[in-house]
């Protein structure tokens, strides 16, 4: 049986999320003391990277920290999710992108679901982007284009110097209008929540103050993943039933090796 929770968003964020492809929620996302052990344990991961590691690359590192699960499937952030795909819930991915003070990395325009094609029918995740530290106009936080959510699939382009970029390619200017862009300026343990076909960016942190999100990427288990066609990934189911016949990963085993993880040079953030 499906237990319902209570979700945490409000009717009016629902349909912002509906309509606009984002929502805000400026409430604390998990406890005092739970967010503290996850900006502790960010800590400790960072400061263990190799020497020439880019913090931005920091991709599906639970696959190799089955202590982030901790986060991951906690009711406090699955009540959140549950407001817009639903009950039954399967973790798709999460990511740190972490912008160092001084020299983050521009993060080019983009739709997650770019990235995505052929591994989801539909493509229909939800993302969680709980901020870590400040992330304001200063140290290059997240912008979206309101209602681009419809597409997900545009055209994209090299961009000019990728040594700059957190990935080497951007949507062509002539399909979005800059103007309309939104900035989402998050304190710490405030979140916003995304649709992964909609359109957004973030400009290069040159600010003396470090920029880090936890990004937590949700969907339906109604949305089927096409696992052949992405073999080294895992999903897990959060809540609920499965309901497209996905198989589901053991969030209590590692699914990549550590030193693996860390060698990976990932694309993809915000």
């Amino acid at each position: 049986m499906t237990t319902t929770h209570q979700p945490r968003l409000s009717p009016e964020q629902i349909a912002q999320y509906n309509t606009q492809g984002y929502t805000l929620y400026r409430n604390p996302v998990f406890s005092p003391a739970k967010f503290e052990a996850l900006r502790s344990h960010f800590e400790t991961l960072v400061a263990n990277l190799p020497p020439g590691f880019r913090p931005e690359n920091l991709d599906v590192p639970h696959f190799a920290d089955v202590k982030l699960f901790d986060w991951l499937l906690d009711d406090e952030v699955l009540d959140l999710v549950e407001g817009v795909i639903g009950p039954d819930i399967a973790l798709w991915s999460s990511h740190f992108i972490c912008k160092p003070r001084g020299d983050g990395k521009r993060v080019p325009w983009h739709e997650d679901s770019s990235y995505w094609r052929g591994s989801l029918d539909p493509i229909r995740v939800c993302t969680v982007w709980l901020a870590i530290d400040p992330s304001t106009r200063v140290n290059g936080c997240m912008k979206v284009i309101p209602g681009t959510q419809t597409g997900g699939f545009s055209e994209y382009e090299n961009v000019a110097d990728p040594e700059k970029h957190v990935f080497p390619t951007e949507i062509k200017r002539h399909q979005f209008d800059e103007n309309k862009a939104v900035l989402i300026e998050l304190q710490p343990n405030e979140a916003s929540l995304h649709d992964g076909r909609l359109m957004h960016a973030s400009e290069p942190n040159t600010s003396n103050i470090r920029r880090c999100g936890y990004t937590m990427r949700y969907m339906s288990t109604a949305v089927k993943f096409n696992q052949e066609n992405f073999s080294q990934h895992k999903i897990y189911l959060a809540r609920g039933r499965d309901l497209a016949g996905n198989s589901y990963g053991d969030p209590t085993k590692l699914e990549m090796d550590l030193a693996y993880f860390r060698s990976k040079n990932n694309r993809g953030g915000h």
